[in-house]
């Protein structure tokens, strides 16, 4: 059998050696990179090709959505599996446009992630049974995010909008000319019906862009 190679993306230390000691237990898995940013991730998949990316989406400066649009316009075959605390299914809906092959959440059970993972380097999708099971009910239920309407750079502008980084700023994180983040930030607001900045931050607390744990108070 051929050995799975990993690149693990995560800003949390120990949060990786844990789930690199669970990945290398198993037959044929070997992580052979880690990663904490998203700029990281992408130089590090470039220089070691791994055969599966595990992707945080919560990183610090552009999230894994940017990380996960970056490495498929560098490699279209790009294996990524999205490892998050995010439960959202317009969250898993939008790593999958971004060109994610699997998400996964992790509440899930250790078992779930190996699964995942060995399907993905397969060349399958995978979803962990919380997200499939969210899926279906949203889609019976003919539910709709404010986030449906967004491209994933879109949302990763979104997010960083919304937690009060400044123009200038996202500009030299997204490699993007601040004139470029204004007019994504009006079409953005445009798109959502946001009044205003305030409007749109409450927007982007509900639709679960900034966390579980962003608490929006006017």
């Amino acid at each position: 059998m051929s050995v799975v190679t990993i690149l693990l993306v995560d800003d949390h230390p120990v949060v990786r050696e844990g789930y690199r000691r669970l990945l290398e237990r198993q037959a044929g898995f070997r992580v052979v990179a880690e990663a904490e940013t998203a700029a990281e991730a992408y130089r590090l998949f470039r220089e070691t090709a791994p055969s599966v990316v595990v992707m945080d989406l919560s990183l610090g400066g552009p999230s894994g959505l940017e990380a996960i649009r970056n490495i498929r316009q560098w490699d279209g075959q790009a294996r990524i599996l999205v490892f998050t605390m995010h439960q959202g299914s317009a969250f898993a809906l939008k790593a999958f446009e971004a060109g994610a092959a699997g998400y996964v959440t992790k509440s899930s059970a250790p078992s779930e992630l190996v699964a995942a993972v060995a399907a993905v380097a397969r060349g399958r999708q995978a979803v962990s049974a919380d997200i499939a099971q969210e899926l279906a009910a949203e889609r019976l239920a003919g539910k709709n995010s404010p986030l449906d309407d967004l491209a994933p750079r879109e949302v990763e502008i979104l997010r960083l909008v919304a937690s009060g980084m400044a123009t200038e700023a996202i500009a030299e994180a997204l490699h993007l000319s601040p004139k470029t983040v204004q007019n994504y930030h009006y079409g953005i607001k445009a798109k959502l019906g946001a009044r205003n900045d305030a409007h749109l931050v409450w927007l982007a607390a509900s639709a679960g862009v900034l966390g579980a744990g962003f608490r929006f108070e006017p």
